[in-house]
Parts: C-alpha cells; sequence; structure tokens
C-alpha cells in the first residue's frame, strides 16, 4: 500500500542524511499520513481516506464534501 495521501497528494520524499564526516547516503522522508473515517453526511455514511494530518486539519476547516469537490475527488468510491 503506497504511502500517499488521497486528498493533498503527498508522497515520499528522498533526501541525503549526512553524518559528521559529511558523508552522504540516501533516506526517505515519508509523510504523515493515517487512515482516517470521516462522516460524509451528502452520503449519509462514513468514508475510509488515507490522508496526511495537512488535510485533516483542512477538512476541518472547509468541510469534507468541499474539499473533495476542490481536489477532483468522488467520494462515493471510497
Amino acid at each position: 500500500m503506497a504511502r500517499k495521501c488521497v486528498m493533498t497528494g503527498k508522497r515520499p520524499n528522498v533526501a541525503n542524511k549526512v553524518s559528521h564526516s559529511n558523508i552522504k547516503t540516501k533516506k526517505r522522508q515519508l509523510p504523515n499520513v493515517h487512515t482516517k473515517r470521516f462522516w460524509w453526511a451528502e452520503g449519509d455514511r462514513f468514508v475510509s481516506l488515507k490522508v496526511s494530518t495537512s488535510a485533516m486539519r483542512t477538512i476541518d476547516k472547509k468541510g469534507l464534501q468541499a474539499f473533495a469537490d476542490e481536489v477532483g475527488l468522488d467520494l462515493s468510491k471510497f
């Protein structure tokens, strides 16, 4: 299962880990993604989404349906 936010599209980033002696090795910076159930009032049911914590805050601010319409996500498929 991919670590990707379905709302914002956040994905893992590749960066360098730099040691004290300046040796660089690759590392992955993972997004803060959680599987969370949201109440979808228009569908009168819960939907489970893998969302980042920043997307959770945006859903609290704008509402689930408004944010899904903004990003072009069909909630009936979840």
